[in-house]
């Protein structure tokens, strides 16, 4: 099977943000764990790219909160402390369960027909265990929502907000009984979309955060690791010395 953190970035699309939406991906799925050094000559590698978009996307990383760029040390993947990670989802909750009562009453009749098809291929991912194929229609479900709102100020500040928790999101789901339930929790949510309540959608997206943040925050209570299978997937390793 070809490994896709490995393939060549496409050179059709803006050089940079191909690059910068690669990294991205590794950080979410644990391939480059927090705190771990972005070796330069490595990922130019892999990636088959120069430094100068790799610079350019580790800037772009850095605007969002994801990627730090330390004097004599370059770039390194965020690192966030156990305070921030709690106070993160508490305002997460509230945005998200915000953009969930507006969506009820805003998205049209495309928009759900659209979410209901994407909770579908989310369900068929869960079936086979393929979790980076899963965390990806799951977060396009979360934005899609908070597009409906129809608010571009809080989509703004949730956009900013949740390229930090992504790979802790996603995380939360390595554990099996943890993944399933929130499958269950977002059949909820389309159900109450569906219906147009938006009262019972803004309570399931706010306890569905909660239940992140739990989960999330035990995780780091245990300093539960990244399993080789993820830490290793691209071939990238955590704190690479070379």
């Amino acid at each position: 099977m070809v490994d896709p953190s490995a393939a060549p970035v496409p050179e059709r699309r803006v050089l940079h943000e191909a690059v910068a939406e690669r990294l991205r991906d590794l950080i979410v799925e644990g391939v480059l764990a927090p705190g771990a050094h972005l070796n330069e000559r490595v990922l130019c590698e892999r990636l088959g790219v120069s430094r100068t978009p790799l610079r350019e996307a580790f800037r772009t990383l850095a605007g969002e909160g994801i990627v730090e760029l330390q004097p004599n040390r370059g770039a390194v993947v965020a690192t966030l402390s156990r305070e921030d990670v709690e106070h993160a989802f508490e305002l997460m909750a509230a945005l998200e369960s915000l953009a969930g009562g507006l969506a009820a009453t805003r998205a049209t009749g495309a928009e759900r027909d659209e979410l209901r098809a994407l909770h579908f291929e989310m369900l068929a991912a869960h079936a086979r265990r393929d979790l980076p194929t899963y965390y990806r229609l799951n977060s396009t479900i979360h934005r899609r929502l908070v597009a409906c709102a129809r608010n571009p100020v809080l989509a703004e500040t949730y956009a900013r907000l949740n390229a930090r928790l992504q790979s802790l999101r996603f995380r939360s789901n390595l554990n099996r009984d943890k993944w399933d339930a929130a499958v269950a929790e977002h059949a909820a949510m389309i159900e109450a979309l569906d219906a147009g309540d938006g009262e019972r959608l803004a309570t399931v997206l706010r306890e569905h955060l909660d239940h992140k943040r739990t989960t999330v925050l035990a995780q780091l209570d245990a300093g539960t690791p990244v399993p080789p299978a993820l830490r290793d997937a691209g071939g990238v390793h955590e704190k690479d010395p070379r």
